[in-house]
């Protein structure tokens, strides 16, 4: 139960830095392009694969403090962040078929999850 506590203590303040730096981006660089999103996805994918190393190649971040930096902040910053650290452990063990079929399978059907949520939303109530 600790840790779970650990996770949702963090996710909250992933979720926080998320809205946060999509306020930023909007605000210096316009609502045209996502920039917020491509930052907190490039800044957590680069966060989580230093902190998952540092963690568990050395002792310098405890098991409670590593789970709640990458499956609560950056969890809750950006879920791209696992997807890319998870995608890079098989491609680090060889597996490339495994990676590509996680890449192809996670863009081809989150893609087709959302427009399938846009048609519900749609049916649902109109527009």
């Amino acid at each position: 139960m600790e840790r779970l506590a650990w996770v949702v203590l963090g996710s909250g303040l992933g979720g926080g830095l998320r809205y946060l730096a999509q306020l930023g981006a909007v605000a210096l660089l316009g609502p045209a392009f996502p920039f917020g999103t491509l930052f907190v996805n490039v800044a957590g994918s680069f966060l989580i694969g230093l902190i998952m190393h540092v963690g568990l190649s050395s002792e310098l971040i405890s098991p409670n403090t590593r789970l709640f930096l990458t499956s609560g902040v950056m969890g809750g910053m950006t879920t791209y962040s696992t997807f890319n650290y998870e995608t890079l452990g098989f491609l680090r063990e060889g597996a490339l078929l495994l990676a590509g079929l996680n890449l192809v399978l996670t863009v081809i059907l989150c893609l087709g999850a959302g427009l399938l949520g846009l048609a519900a939303g749609r049916a649902w109530v109109g527009g």
